[in-house]
């Protein structure tokens, strides 16, 4: 053991983490438990063992056609996220003008405001625009509310980049665009990455700003989700809690594999 987690004081530690990690995950194990009793009813400890539920929501028509919509809102958010938010992130560092801490504070600002807020917002300003399409409200929205995650991320990667090798690259001859994708980038891409995998998982299970912007005919999972909760309270709602989660745990997973967690959550 370290010397420097040694002692009383390491034990008390340990033990405020272990804690703090049971409340964390007891709820999501909660969720999972629940999603295989074979009672009709949502109860703890659950009844019996049965993957009926999860066979009832793979063929819940609603559930599938949202589960697709989602995905693509997502993809499409993150792409969109990436687009405006790695040239913004390049044009903050890089660029010497005046202001430029008050507009990274603006365009940082989603983290802030409540979502549901920044939703209603959003709803006000596409309804006097006349939009009226709800795929493209959504992606708008998702877009508002993922792009400060690439920002964040790659504002803080292009903070470590040796400006030297660009240099270098240049002066052998190297145009722009070219040392940006041979040299930039690859000091970059964890950043990149991982403001990627954040814009995706918080647009896939965002509720605050696809309940303004969504209709009756496209809805994203969480609000099919609160729907049948309000409705029909079984274990197929845990069910689909369970495939969500799992959904964002191989998410977890795709981001240790390409970055690691440790290096992604210091960038």
């Amino acid at each position: 053991m370290d010397e420097r987690f040694s002692g009383p004081g390491a034990w008390i530690l340990y033990a405020i983490t272990i804690a703090m990690m049971i409340f964390i995950l007891s709820p999501l194990l909660l969720v999972m438990a629940v999603s295989v009793s074979d009672s009709y009813f949502v109860t703890f400890p659950p009844e019996g063992f049965t993957l009926k539920w999860y066979a009832k929501v793979l063929q819940d028509r609603d559930f599938i056609d949202a589960m697709q919509l989602s995905i693509l809102l997502a993809l499409g958010a993150t792409i969109g996220s990436l687009l405006l938010g790695v040239p913004a992130a390049f044009a903050l560092v890089r660029g010497d003008f005046f202001g430029a801490a008050a507009i990274t504070g603006f365009l940082l600002s989603p983290l802030i405001f409540p979502a549901l807020v920044t939703g209603l917002a959003l709803l006000q300003v596409l309804s006097r625009l006349g939009s009226e399409d709800a795929r493209l409200n959504l992606l708008i929205g998702h877009i508002v509310v993922t792009a400060p995650y690439v920002i964040r991320t790659v504002l803080s990667s292009l903070l470590l980049v040796d400006e030297n090798l660009e240099d270098a690259a240049r002066t052998l001859g190297a145009s722009r665009m070219r040392t940006f994708w041979r040299v930039t980038l690859p000091q970059i891409a964890s950043g990149v990455a991982a403001g990627g995998l954040f814009a995706f998982m918080v647009s896939f299970d965002n509720y605050p700003i696809s309940m303004w912007l969504a209709n009756s005919e496209y809805s994203p999972v969480p609000l099919v989700l609160m729907r049948q909760l309000v409705n029909v309270f079984d274990p197929s709602v845990p069910a689909m809690s369970t495939i969500i989660i799992l959904f964002a745990m191989a998410g977890v997973l795709v981001l240790e594999r390409l970055v690691g967690l440790r290096r992604a959550l210091t960038v």
